[in-house]
């Protein structure tokens, strides 16, 4: 009784919170209801940063330019800034530009909204939380982890401020693999206590941390020697695995948290008699190990040493996924020590490193790059080879997260941000992790491609979260709005195409809803409604283009 209660009182301090969001504004609209929340106070700024990385861009489309010439492709044509925003907003938020953000988008200069966009995102948190989710599914996974000692929630947090500061990855990812302590005072432990293992007397364990380091860290799929050598002609060796995961061996959780102690590491190798101790050694570029201090610090900087490429590789490789929706070279985990490498990616690497691994930096340089701006169509005929080569913009599938973050900011006017009300934004976090229960999570393996299945239509067709974001009932939603404060039929068209799909309708698409609207009799907020839906169960809301 008392939890349907407390379930009942919640919904209502939700539905009071709402509605006094919507007759109380947040913000102040001007006389086009378009949002203030760009400006250009930051023109120069944005000049300068344009200016900054001008010399990498160019560099970085031409050297796609001769890719496509060498492969006898003609690359796609270029893409408009509502496309654009779109685009950048799914991948470093995991949701849709909001009407009212349109509308002061529209007002910028074509050339220049891809970069003031993502120095907007960037003081967002939006953006760290989405961005620390995307490499936290790579460093500690997607189960909830041992009770007590592991904290999944905190490791994300605390990797999303990290980006909020715009922290170097390389100082970011050392803190990562060093870190002691308690798991809640030093959020990066976390990294080691998911791994804790019953039979290791409660221990890290090493061999999944050894895993984790190289496919999340160097791009390496090391893990796959754990039980033998590399049978497929390559030179890893069993034995390169298990000198890497004796860095960890000494990590130990204690009532104080987690501390290094004095501990061997044995190990039988395949067709040996008896286990034997195994020195701690890296599996390459083995002169850039530190010869003494802890056995950790040691590794984080042979790790992030700028000499150690695959280290950039992989992060190049990460962010370029982010971004895409897919890796720049595949799979995400899987670089070649010795290349042969894609067009792009090493330059890429050099800036990075250059930079002190500026991950802003870099995702402002593959916006302004030409791969980015491509459209997925082409008036021309387009094969697989145009996406192989990046001649036009991968289309992929929508993530269950970025599919529930665009439906319920499609179902508002206002933005959802970081600084909405916190019973909004707990609302938001119920519905989204209800929402992905039932549509299904990919887990791990976030960028392995995967077709739709037919629950996951029912849950967009029948599901109880787009049901209630398209109905009438709802003063808050887009739909409700949009017919009240439409001035005609066609104005309400465009705006429900605007808040779901980020474009206007063609001529054709309005002149047939246009028709529907016309001919029926059922009030305005309910043709919206069914507009809304319609535009929700397209193919075209479920996929990056």
């Amino acid at each position: 009784m008392w939890r349907r209660d407390l379930a009942f009182a919640c919904v209502c301090l939700t539905a009071i919170a709402l509605v006094v969001q919507y007759v109380s504004p947040r913000r102040k609209f001007d006389q086009d209801h378009s949002l203030v929340v760009l400006d250009n106070s930051s023109a120069g700024t944005v000049a300068n940063l344009e200016d900054d990385i001008s010399a990498i861009v160019e560099r970085l489309d031409d050297a796609f330019q001769s890719d496509w010439e060498a492969a006898g492709l003609k690359p796609a044509a270029t893409i408009d800034r509502l496309t654009m925003t779109r685009r950048i907003s799914l991948g470093l938020t995991g949701t849709i530009p909001s009407l009212e953000e349109i509308r002061q988008i529209e007002k910028m200069a074509p050339t220049t909204v891809g970069q003031h966009w993502l120095s907007y995102l960037f003081t967002d948190r939006r953006f760290g939380d989405h961005v620390a989710e995307r490499f936290a599914r790579a460093l500690v996974g997607v189960e909830e982890g041992p009770f007590l000692i592991f904290r999944r929630r905190r490791f994300v947090s605390w990797f999303s401020d990290q980006l909020m500061e715009n922290r170097g990855f390389d100082e970011l990812a050392s803190e990562i693999v060093t870190s002691s302590g308690l798991w809640t005072d030093s959020p990066g432990v976390n990294f080691l206590t998911v791994t804790t293992n019953p039979e290791l007397e409660d221990r890290p364990d090493p061999v999944r941390l050894a895993g984790r380091t190289t496919r999340a860290f160097l791009g390496v799929r090391l893990d796959c020697m754990q039980c033998h050598d590399d049978n497929l002609e390559g030179e890893w060796l069993q034995s390169n695995f298990h000198e890497l995961a004796a860095f960890y061996n000494q990590s130990t959780t204690t009532l104080v948290g987690l501390l290094d102690k004095d501990r061997k590491y044995k190990f039988q190798y395949l067709d040996e008699p008896e286990s034997v101790t195994v020195d701690p050694q890296v599996p390459f570029h083995q002169e850039l190990l530190p010869s003494e201090g802890p056995l950790r610090e040691r590794l984080a900087a042979w790790m992030t040493d700028p000499e150690n490429r695959p280290f950039a590789r992989t992060t190049v490789n990460r962010v370029w996924a982010i971004l895409f929706g897919k890796p720049l070279v595949e799979p995400i985990d899987s670089i070649p020590l010795d290349g042969p490498f894609p067009p792009g990616l090493e330059l890429l690497v050099d800036d990075l490193i250059e930079h002190d691994f500026d991950l802003q930096r870099l995702m402002r340089i593959i916006v302004a790059s030409r791969p980015f701006r491509l459209d997925s169509a082409a008036d021309h005929e387009m094969t697989t080879e145009h996406e192989q080569h990046w001649a036009s913009f991968p289309m992929t599938r929508l993530r269950p997260e970025q599919i529930a973050g665009a439906l319920l900011q499609s179902a508002r006017l206002n933005t959802v941000d970081g600084g909405s009300h916190v019973l909004l934004r707990l609302a938001r976090y119920g519905e989204t992790n209800d929402f992905i229960r039932d549509y299904g999570d990919v887990g791990e393996d976030e960028f392995t491609a995967a077709a739709g299945t037919i629950p996951q239509r029912l849950v967009m067709m029948n599901g109880q979260l787009v049901k209630e974001r398209t109905k009438r009932e709802l003063l808050y939603n887009a739909a409700t709005r949009i017919a009240r404060l439409a001035p005609s039929n066609v104005d309400a068209i465009e705006s429900a195409y605007l808040a779901v799909l980020t474009r206007r309708p063609t001529d054709e698409e309005a002149a047939y809803f246009q028709h529907r609207f016309d001919e029926r009799t059922l009030d305005s907020p309910e043709q919206v409604g069914d507009l809304c839906w319609t535009l929700i169960n397209s193919n075209e809301f479920g996929w990056n283009h």
